[in-house]
């Protein structure tokens, strides 16, 4: 079998010159650790900023919720969007006023309605008629947008069938609202994470057009959409820029509500913080399974439930550097607990060089979003993700 010599090319995801100093930096930490570059985060959001000017950015603070993150995107201007009352409280513990927080969970408690409406919280989500009375009752007269149904076709990691309702039912909804006290405000859609196919947002925004006609026709004046997220991060499958992106969407909007433009608001969280990251990890163990197997297995020091819980499916393709030379070869990665489930990837190739040997160190490019905040609290007693940021 002819192999090539294996070759990586950091620079299409990062700054070379930076990169050597973060890589310096993060040499001298334990493995693995989620590495953070704020300055890269402050680019993208002023990136995100310039190319769609007129909206009100909502950061989606799951995606990345680290202290020093909500911090800089707040100095920034930045809005939240939130989903849980603990989210709630750790930005009051920053400082950030309750008005610029936007409670975009449509799947939650009556007792946490009353929480963050009392903690000051006046713009809510809904897609329900159960949560949009308890919205009514413990929230009274607040702005209230609605989520759309959409199918998250073309998306790495689609959000479909769980959030959002038909238009049709939006529709009742929003005749409801009114009669309940509260402010139809909108209507919101997500047309799915990591979303390659820019088209997907042209049917949503004639959604949304069909709706702010059928409620004008009885009187109610919807003034807001909120485009959700799904702009992209740099992975290894290629996507067009956010400007690309924010320029197609915008020509959406023009064609269906011309010079009567709605308020918009976005969801971003991916393409603010995804790019930003580098988990610097380690290579535990090589093995081949039987001496006809035609590919060896890697087993690294971070997996499915140390972070990396986006490879499930293979659905999320992160860029992974083995810094050493030599003939490329095919592998498969896993992580490093006691589970069948922990496989990263095992039908879409890897390439590593042959001289790799346990104990050498891996870059996982990428990694800023949805890693720390989704890995586990001790599964087989492994601690969650450790992440710092660099500031260097």
């Amino acid at each position: 079998m002819y192999k090539e010599p294996y070759h990586f090319n950091v620079e299409r995801y990062v700054d070379p010159v930076r990169f050597n100093k973060i890589k310096d930096f993060a040499d001298q930490l334990p493995t693995p650790t989620l590495v953070v570059d704020l300055d890269l985060i402050r680019r993208k959001y002023l990136e995100l900023q310039g190319s769609l000017p007129m909206a009100g950015i909502y950061y989606a603070m799951k995606a990345n919720p680290m202290n020093e993150v909500i911090e800089l995107l707040a100095n920034l201007g930045s809005n939240f969007d939130v989903a849980s009352r603990y989210e709630l409280d750790q930005l009051i513990s920053l400082g950030i006023s309750p008005d610029r927080i936007s409670y975009g969970n449509t799947i939650k408690k009556q007792e946490d309605i009353r929480y963050f409406y009392n903690k000051g919280v006046r713009i809510y989500a809904t897609d329900s008629e159960n949560d949009l009375k308890n919205i009514a009752r413990f929230a009274p007269g607040v702005k209230t947008f609605f989520r759309i149904l959409t199918e998250g076709t073309g998306a790495d990691w689609p959000l479909s069938r769980k959030f959002g309702s038909h238009p049709d039912t939006i529709y009742h909804l929003i005749l409801q609202a009114e009669e309940l006290g509260l402010n139809p405000w909108g209507i919101s859609f997500h047309v799915g994470s990591q979303q390659r196919d820019i088209g997907q947002w042209d049917d949503a925004v004639a959604r949304c057009k069909y709706l702010f006609d059928a409620v004008a026709e009885e009187g109610i004046e919807l003034k807001m959409i909120n485009i959700g997220g799904g702009f992209p991060a740099n992975y290894v499958d290629p996507t067009f820029s956010v400007n690309e992106y924010a320029e197609e969407i915008l020509r959406f909007i023009r064609e269906d509500f011309g010079d009567n433009l709605p308020e918009i608001i976005l969801e971003p969280g991916r393409s603010l913080v995804a790019d930003a990251g580098i988990i610097v990890s380690e290579v535990v163990n090589i093995s081949r399974k039987s001496k006809n197997n035609l590919y060896q297995w890697v087993y690294l020091d971070v997996g499915k439930f140390g972070g990396m819980i986006e490879t499930i499916d293979e659905s999320i393709k992160f860029p992974i550097w083995f810094p050493r030379e030599g003939l490329a070869e095919e592998i498969i990665l896993a992580g490093p607990t006691c589970d069948s489930m922990d496989i990263l990837y095992e039908h879409y190739r890897y390439h590593m060089p042959e001289g790799v040997q346990p104990g050498d160190k891996v870059y996982i490019f990428t990694t800023g979003a949805y890693t720390q905040s989704y890995s586990s609290v001790n599964f087989n007693g492994f601690p969650p993700l450790k992440a710092v940021v660099f500031k260097g």
